[in-house]
């Protein structure tokens, strides 16, 4: 690449953030509909913690930062907050879909204790029976809840499985973390349903992306998203069918 493409490259991302953002929150549930996803600085569990604030600044649903700060001197290492881009399925059978695949570019200021993931919704959203599925793609001294079951491999990833007893929590944590890439996540919800945590004629309703986060060690930190999208594609019989 020439200098004169590295500078304009280099110019074009200075744009994107030199701009006032299109939307702008401190609200503990601000949020803001974008091209068929939603962008939430969902501070979720802030309440009892202080300081804990979180700003969200956002372009576009693949596009946006919240700068946050909070700590962990209760030593409980809860999760306070999940900023994070989401997409909503009106309980669409899994059974539709023949691919379900994800991209994502993000950045993360290597501060505090937070965790990186997709979280996916299936048979409602943190309702009695639902599934939650988590896919941690970058760990930063965060423990995951649950007990380890194995590890397993998914594209070029291995990834740790844990599973809470008694309870609709999965979570897989990568062993080498990744900032960017295509997540397969129809696949890993096959892997799920394999092993006999997820009915055969489970539902999808949400999948999002973002940053749990626990703590900044009282420092403002800015936990970044520069690309998402979600390809969601229906078994061919099904699109002829509707």
């Amino acid at each position: 690449m020439n200098t004169a493409v590295i500078a304009l490259s280099a110019s074009v991302a200075f744009v994107a953030h030199a701009a006032e953002p299109v939307f702008l929150t401190s609200d503990p549930n601000g949020g803001w509909a974008h091209e068929g996803y939603y962008v939430h600085n969902n501070l979720w569990n802030s309440a009892k913690y202080s300081p804990c604030t979180s700003t969200l600044y956002a372009w576009s649903h693949d596009n946006w930062y919240v700068v946050a700060r909070m700590n962990n001197k209760t030593g409980d290492g809860a999760v306070k907050t999940y900023p994070n881009v989401h997409k909503d399925y009106k309980s669409v059978p899994m059974s539709l879909y023949d691919s379900i695949t994800s991209t994502f570019a993000e950045t993360s200021p290597h501060v505090g204790i937070y965790n990186v993931t997709y979280d996916i919704w299936l048979n409602g959203i943190a309702t009695s029976g639902c599934t939650e599925i988590m896919i941690w793609t970058e760990n930063f001294k965060q423990t995951p809840g649950g007990k380890y079951v194995q590890d397993v491999t998914f594209g070029d990833q291995i990834y740790k499985v844990y599973k809470r007893t008694n309870s609709g929590y999965i979570a897989f944590v990568t062993t080498t973390n990744f900032t960017s890439g295509t997540v397969d996540l129809l696949d890993m919800t096959k892997w799920v349903t394999a092993k006999g945590w997820l009915s055969t004629n489970s539902t999808l309703n949400q999948i999002c992306f973002g940053f749990e986060t626990v703590s900044t060690d009282d420092k403002d930190a800015r936990f970044e998203v520069s690309a998402f999208s979600i390809d969601a594609k229906v078994k061919a019989t099904t699109a002829q069918g509707k």
